[in-house]
């Protein structure tokens, strides 16, 4: 049984050794994958994108020259896996904080600025269409308004606040019709 013994610097050995190598470098491309997949769900302002790649660029170093490519190759394809994952990661975590920077779009807060049309008015409330959706209107006054015009069915108005569910509302000015 010990003359089947495989001694070290055997073909064997060497066989084995470089199959484990292939199946770690293997393995931490799949987990480098799964921690940049995880960048895209929980944003981490690029930590866990990074570790991803960085994590994938070893394991293809590992796997390639674990398939007998030599270590050079390895190295220039983990650089060029590393060089195209940054890439993506930092567009990516770009991308992410433009979106923060944006006016909200939805909810309460993305009503107000908004322009609708009256659908029917009897001072001083009334109901307009906004966004697909009829709400009770009341007219909203400002400081220095002397002179109200009328609202009347088809006129255009610009939601100022909004309270409960019922918006304020005043006439559109030309400049924001455009």
């Amino acid at each position: 049984m010990l003359a089947l013994a495989s001694k070290p610097g055997s073909p064997q050995v060497a066989r084995r050794t470089i199959n484990n190598v292939t199946t770690v470098g293997l393995i931490c491309l799949v987990i480098g994958a799964l921690v940049a997949v995880v960048e895209a769900h929980y944003p981490t302002h690029g930590v866990a994108g990074g570790a991803g790649v960085a994590v994938m660029a070893v394991g293809a170093v590992l796997a390639i020259s674990g398939l007998g490519a030599g270590v050079v190759v390895g190295l220039l394809a983990g650089l060029a896996l590393a060089g195209a994952g940054g890439a993506a990661v930092g567009l990516t975590v770009t991308r992410g904080a433009a979106v923060r920077r944006r006016r909200v779009r939805g909810g309460a807060e993305g009503l107000i600025g908004q322009v609708g049309v009256v659908r029917n008015w009897s001072e001083p409330t009334g109901s307009v269409a906004l966004q697909g959706s009829v709400w009770q209107a009341r007219r909203s006054f400002g400081p220095d308004e002397d002179e109200v015009p009328e609202l009347a069915c088809g006129d255009k108005v610009v939601v100022e606040r909004l309270s409960g569910l019922t918006l304020s509302v005043r006439p559109a000015e030309e400049w924001e019709l455009i």
